[in-house]
């Protein structure tokens, strides 16, 4: 059966397009509550896939797809034109899956990322993390990204050189100062150092606790076997 009309790929070429993908997230002040906010809501927050510098990505990114924590309303909510973005309210910090679908002309499989909804500032110290909290600064949480279009069809080689090659922003934060790599994965690491660390005072009071039982058990049939 022959190709349909610029469905051949072009061989050894490989397109890239720069995208960021994250979430703000801002502190609820107590005394302007929005209407019908729930009691425990304590944020308001928005998730996002957007272009660089606010680079238009409708041209290759037909929907996106996200799926948020089970105890939201519909928590899989599909987002078909830009902004691609979800906006509510809450109380905890958790794992949003993003799926990337793209145009027709792409051919190609939707694109899946995982991106931990975050609701309170981690980096800094002591006295400027409690700063941040009671003025209630916006948490910004923004991973930026490419995607690679390996061997790409004619119609998407077509379509991405059709709308110009977008530019790499600076690895430290863009023009409306949205947090990169670089201080991201920092905090990301932090994070999880710290949660090991946790994780293994919780292992070592566990195996105490455990000896101490077996000690005990044993005295008790030491106890027993004498009567």
């Amino acid at each position: 059966m022959p190709s349909a009309p610029n469905s051949k790929r072009i061989k050894g070429v490989s397109i890239y397009r720069p995208f960021v993908y994250g979430s703000i997230a801002t502190p609820v002040n107590p005394d302007k509550k929005p209407p019908n906010l729930p009691p425990d809501h304590t944020h308001q927050w928005t998730v996002s896939v957007r272009g660089v510098g606010e680079n238009d990505i409708s041209h290759f990114i037909k929907k996106v797809q996200f799926k948020l924590h089970d105890t939201y309303a519909n928590p899989l909510r599909m987002i078909e034109s830009p902004p691609f973005e979800v906006s509510e309210t809450g109380w905890g910090e958790f794992e949003i899956q993003i799926k990337i679908f793209f145009v027709p002309e792409c051919t190609e499989k939707a694109q899946t990322l995982f991106h931990f909804l975050k609701l309170h500032p981690y980096i800094g110290d002591k006295a400027e993390l409690e700063l941040s909290r009671t003025q209630r600064r916006p948490v910004q949480a923004f991973i930026y990204d490419e995607i690679i279009f390996n061997e790409p069809t004619e119609a998407m080689y077509d379509l991405l050189t059709s709308r110009g090659s977008a530019l790499i922003p600076p690895r430290a934060r863009n023009g409306r100062g949205w947090e990169f790599t670089e201080e991201s994965e920092a905090s990301e690491l932090d994070r999880l150092t710290e949660g090991i660390k946790v994780v293994q005072e919780h292992i070592k009071k566990a195996k105490e606790t455990l000896l101490e039982k077996e000690r005990q058990v044993a005295q008790i049939k030491a106890q027993l076997e004498k009567k």
